[in-house]
């Protein structure tokens, strides 16, 4: 897969993170709780690594980017999955932490098959 290709199908994918990002960033249960500040905050900084790239349509910066935060980004689902049914069972958390989990895995495909 060219980076083209990558950057084509993963810059979608990344509208999920931020969408999730957003979202946890202006609940009331991100003031009070220093974990899921941690996962939003870690969000943007994953986001705001590609933006660059995404703007210039640079896509093998934005792959490049991409790989060097994935772990990062992965870290971050993985916590967000750890702590939401403890933050809230209402819909929105529980689909903000599906979309993140699904996000996050079909990035890993992507950048998987992108550096084969």
């Amino acid at each position: 897969m060219s980076p083209e290709e990558a950057y084509l199908k993963l810059e979608p994918l990344f509208c999920h993170v931020w969408m999730v990002r957003t979202f946890l960033r202006h609940s009331e249960e991100a003031e009070d709780d220093d974990d899921l500040s941690d996962v939003h905050r870690t969000l943007y900084d994953v986001m705001h690594a590609l933006g660059a790239p995404s703007l210039d349509g640079d896509a093998a910066g934005y792959l490049k980017a991409c790989k060097k935060k994935l772990g990062k980004l992965r870290a971050a689902n993985e916590l967000f999955q750890e702590i939401q049914p403890e933050i809230s069972s209402h819909t929105n958390f529980r689909m903000a932490a599906q979309s993140l989990a699904a996000a996050v895995q079909q990035i890993e495909a992507v950048v998987a098959q992108a550096t084969a």
